[in-house]
């Protein structure tokens, strides 16, 4: 029976507007928070105007990541500062990491070392931190019972951004000579520029308990995820298509960027389809009350109330539970956090090294299409990160799919990828990214979820980005042994440049071997986590 809500409630309209308005703000700050992400389309350039070596390079890379062993420092700041205030700290910090160093190369600030680059870059990386933490923080909170498909959702649009800036740079600026300027002027004043667009919209909702406006909004969710998800499906598929190069050389750079906004637009939509929706509704509310007595109305209300509520159970499926809530200190002691650790560094963060030296190896393999290559890594994580919202969203109102089955699924083709690179073929370079990517994507959206499910929500953010301390130390370790590899076998190798760069296969084959070894002791370990936990996801 449907029901008219009494005047005295609260409307729920103007709050699910809201949400899906903060959802549409974060997927245009994820779309360009991923400024890590393009390192590889400009790494090869900065290499040779800064005059370092592959190591020097290396360390650059790692400081981006290693940003992240701070980002707990963002998640203090959540708790006690107004999110659109740690939007702006975050987003000021890039412009202050990456605009120096841009200033730097264009030649407006001068002694500068290469340890000043390093820590400019290391900055930089840790504003990445504080704009994924507001992403979450309101994602989780607006979205909660649907909150790993709305995080999906968002973070896939962060596997978009460097398909977004090199195609920014490819159609505004000249392909060969100021490729690292540009990217980085972009990379400093984007962020900072749509941070200030969302930061008006980008807030907790209030929370509506009534039962009506539970069932009400219920149909909501899963009407506008529907909607989202066919652009965010079709975004993807673009940006995919127009990645390979018998396409991309049909389209001009700026075809193509503005097919990119147009679909990032997109999303807007929904919530100007819901808000039709409820003016509407109110609107034959309005008529509804002046024929039928008040009386009667609060029957119908009375009578219903129980009916509602079972309804929006069994269409709603269960709501998100956690295992238990714990803060950052009693996390650190369980062994299923260490095991979930091991299994994020051995998977997805080896997959995120792979992503960052992608300039460096497809340059050691005489691949002459590196934007292309960093373009196609770029769609395909982003349809990674998607994959697990779409599973949540068709699998809902059943048991819960265990996130650690997941991650044995996803580190397993990885672990594979890295082996299929011993062949030498264009195929199998471009085959191996995409799975990488894919893959890596998807770990990434599933450790949001997993992470609050294992440890709670009260504590996410602090412990979300202790966990992701993994990639910093990852990118360390890997990085630094890959870089080493790189210079030795270019020492061994007859095959080098004026600037010492190894070329031929050779160059990353020992890398590529103990990446996989170390692919397939994440999925073990993934295995462990998932018999640990099953017991938790079958409830």
């Amino acid at each position: 029976m449907k029901l008219s809500m009494p005047c005295s409630s609260p409307s729920p309209p103007s709050t699910t507007t809201l949400q899906w308005l903060s959802l549409v703000a974060i997927i245009w700050l994820q779309s360009i928070n991923g400024t890590n992400t393009n390192f590889p389309a400009y790494s090869s350039q900065l290499k040779e105007l800064l005059s370092i070596s592959q190591i020097q390079l290396n360390n650059l890379a790692f400081a981006s990541d290693a940003g992240k062993l701070f980002g707990w420092f963002s998640g203090l700041a959540s708790l006690y500062l107004p999110l659109w205030l740690v939007l702006i700290i975050g987003s000021t910090l890039g412009l202050i990491g990456y605009g120096v160093q841009y200033l730097f190369l264009t030649h407006h600030i001068s002694n500068l070392s290469y340890w000043h680059v390093f820590l400019l870059t290391f900055l930089a990386g840790n504003s990445i931190c504080w704009i994924n933490t507001v992403c979450y923080v309101v994602t989780i909170k607006n979205f909660f019972s649907h909150s790993q498909v709305a995080v999906g959702i968002t973070t896939s649009y962060q596997g978009l951004s460097a398909k977004v800036y090199t195609n920014v740079v490819d159609a505004f600026f000249s392909p060969h000579k100021n490729k690292a300027r540009a990217f980085l002027f972009l990379n400093s004043v984007l962020p900072l520029a749509i941070a200030l667009l969302v930061a008006p919209i980008l807030r907790e909702t209030k929370k509506n308990t009534s039962n009506f406006s539970h069932h009400y909004n219920h149909h909501n969710y899963y009407y506008g995820f529907g909607v989202v998800f066919v652009i965010t499906i079709a975004t993807g598929v673009y940006a995919v298509v127009s990645s390979l190069e018998f396409v991309s050389s049909k389209i001009s750079s700026l075809g193509i960027l503005i097919g990119i906004l147009v679909s990032l637009f997109l999303p807007l939509l929904v919530p100007i389809s819901v808000k039709m929706n409820e003016l509407a509704k109110s609107w034959h509310e309005n008529k509804e009350k002046l024929r039928v007595y008040h009386y009667t109305l609060e029957e119908n209300y009375t009578t219903s109330t129980t009916n509602e509520v079972k309804e929006s159970e069994e269409e709603g499926g269960k709501e998100v539970c956690v295992r238990e809530e714990i803060g950052v200190k009693l996390m650190v002691k369980r062994i299923d956090f260490w095991l979930y650790f091991f299994v994020y560094l051995f998977g997805a963060t080896i997959g995120l090294v792979y992503l960052n030296n992608l300039g460096q190896i497809a340059e050691s393999r005489g691949s002459s299409n590196t934007s292309s290559l960093v373009s196609l890594s770029s769609s395909f994580g982003f349809f990674g990160r998607l994959i697990p919202s779409l599973m949540d969203y068709f699998h809902r109102g059943k048991s819960r799919i265990s996130r650690p089955a997941c991650m044995v699924a996803l580190t397993a083709p990885i672990s594979c990828a890295f082996f299929l690179l011993q062949n030498s073929t264009e195929i199998s370079l471009y085959i191996s990214t995409a799975v990488i990517g894919v893959c890596t994507g998807a770990i990434t959206s599933i450790a949001v979820s997993t992470t609050t499910e294992l440890f709670g929500t009260n504590h996410f953010s602090v412990n979300h980005n202790v966990v992701v301390a993994n990639i910093p130390m990852g990118s360390f370790i890997f990085g630094y042994s890959a870089a080493i590899l790189y210079h030795k076998e270019g020492h061994n190798s007859n095959i080098t440049n004026d600037h010492g760069q190894c070329m031929g296969m050779n160059c990353f084959a020992n890398t590529f071997k103990i990446w996989g070894c170390f692919c397939f002791l994440g999925t073990f370990l993934a295995l462990i986590l998932y018999a640990r936990t099953r017991k938790f996801y079958s409830i």
